[in-house]
């Protein structure tokens, strides 16, 4: 279940990348597209990685969550990060903190730790050198002034 999670994590995090971008697309339309997109390169699974499938409803539950609590999302993540304003974070770290953010706040069967961990994984995976030290820096803040970010 956790390589199957991740997989879903990355491509969630691969759409909210692209709502970011394009603020005027519903996370509807940028689910549909992606999934539509797979489906033509006949990869309805999700990018052929050997003996993994796809959490579709976990892609589409925290894409839509993420998209329709990012207010709520970007004042809690204004509050633990001191020194950085929400809109001036890279694409990348402000969009794998939204969907660490959701998660902890939304996603209750997800433990604290594997939500920490997933999101400095995504950092490495996608980010800048820094990346990884700076999401490390912000959810370490959140999990110890609001256990639960702010639950």
């Amino acid at each position: 279940m956790a390589g199957i999670r991740r997989r879903a994590r990355e491509i969630a995090l691969q759409i909210l990348f692209k709502l970011d971008a394009n603020p005027e697309l519903a996370a509807d339309d940028a689910l549909a597209l992606y999934f539509s997109e797979l489906a033509s390169a006949g990869e309805e699974d999700g990018p052929s990685r050997p003996g993994e499938s796809l959490d579709r409803s976990f892609v589409a539950r925290v894409v839509s969550g993420v998209s329709q609590q990012r207010a709520v999302l970007d004042e809690g993540l204004q509050r633990v990060s001191r020194n950085w304003r929400v809109e001036r974070m890279t694409r990348v770290d402000r969009c794998v903190l939204r969907l660490a953010f959701y998660e902890l706040r939304f996603e209750p069967d997800v433990p604290p730790q594997v939500v920490l961990n997933e999101a400095i994984e995504l950092a490495k995976r996608f980010g800048s050198g820094e990346a990884a030290a700076f999401v490390n820096g912000i959810l370490d803040s959140a999990l110890r002034q609001f256990p639960r970010t702010t639950r």
